[in-house]
């Protein structure tokens, strides 16, 4: 906690000595920054040429554990906009941004753009939900009203720019949503089950029909004990499920544990692949995008789980 106040004050003090810094890049650009890639692609996207986005999150980056360095600081103090997930995705770092509001500094949760009848509650904590909100690409198109609507307030002289990229990106979204929906149904209702590093894709589960099971919880702050591993391995075994997933921003040394404990029950699990899950990929690659992260995530599930299971019939 002390260390928690401790960046809310530095932030405060900063913000407050520099109240005169530019929000506009010298190329007349609003500046934005964000703290994850998806939240940046959004932007890049609704914003165009209007704007020059900062993710402060790289690939492979956990926003869960993610702590803001002195660069980071100078960045938010420059931004126009900051963006945000919330719901406690970014854990302490979220409650700085939220504060930051207090300064002059219009920091935007695009996760508060979002129907809360559609949430998921935390399985522990019934008033908190489940961050992970773009594994459902429906939810996500909810997001990208929400940074259209900030960027028409900081900049209403562009609106029909930002309503015009909007309705455009929106379309893609729907095209990519079809396409998970599609992916999806090629797998077996009997074989949908999603077993990962920890507990990102139940709105990816709700959405497009797959049981999810994750070794940590809703946030990896939290190290997986002896029992975590056991259990699900003795789930997997018990429901011969054929491939287990790990993920960019998570160790695979714990999901190669719950193989390992498969694998001493006498059944053989294999690593179906990595998923994208807190963070995107590379910048340039395809995954670096949100749609080419989504359309990787459901091609290597869906291809993982059809080819264990024509192995295993072949058995």
């Amino acid at each position: 906690m002390q260390r928690f106040l401790g960046v809310l004050l530095i932030l405060a003090l900063s913000l407050s000595a520099c109240a005169a810094t530019p929000t506009a890049a010298s190329n007349g650009k609003l500046t934005i920054v964000t703290t994850t890639g998806m939240i940046a692609d959004i932007v890049r996207n609704v914003g165009g040429e209007r704007v020059q986005v900062t993710a402060l999150m790289g690939p492979g980056v956990d926003p869960h554990l993610y702590k803001a360095s002195e660069g980071d600081v100078r960045r938010l103090q420059s931004a126009k906009l900051i963006f945000y997930n919330g719901l406690h995705l970014e854990a302490q770092l979220g409650e700085v941004l939220k504060k930051m509001n207090d300064f002059g500094v219009t920091t935007v949760a695009v996760a508060e753009g979002i129907d809360p009848g559609r949430l998921l509650a935390h399985p522990t904590y019934p008033d908190l939900y489940d961050p992970h909100i773009w594994f459902d690409v429906t939810l996500w198109m909810q997001a990208v009203e929400r940074v259209k609507e900030a960027l028409i307030a900081a900049d209403p002289d562009h609106a029909d720019e930002y309503e015009a990229n909007t309705a455009a990106y929106l379309k893609e979204l729907e095209t990519l949503h079809q396409y998970v929906l599609s992916q999806a149904a090629k797998v077996p209702t009997e074989k949908r089950v999603l077993i990962t590093a920890h507990d990102a894709f139940h709105y990816f589960g709700r959405a497009y029909g797959f049981e999810v099971r994750g070794l940590q919880g809703i946030s990896t702050e939290a190290q997986p004990g002896a029992a975590d591993v056991q259990n699900l391995a003795a789930f997997i075994v018990e429901r011969r499920i054929p491939a287990i997933f790990v993920e960019t921003s998570v160790p695979q040394r714990n999901i190669e544990a719950v193989q390992a404990a498969v694998q001493a029950r006498g059944f053989d699990v294999r690593l179906g692949g990595a998923l994208f899950s807190d963070a995107m990929g590379e910048e340039g690659t395809p995954e670096g995008t949100y749609i080419g992260m989504v359309k990787h995530n459901i091609d290597t599930i869906v291809r993982a789980l059809l080819e264990t299971s024509h192995d295993n019939n072949s058995d």
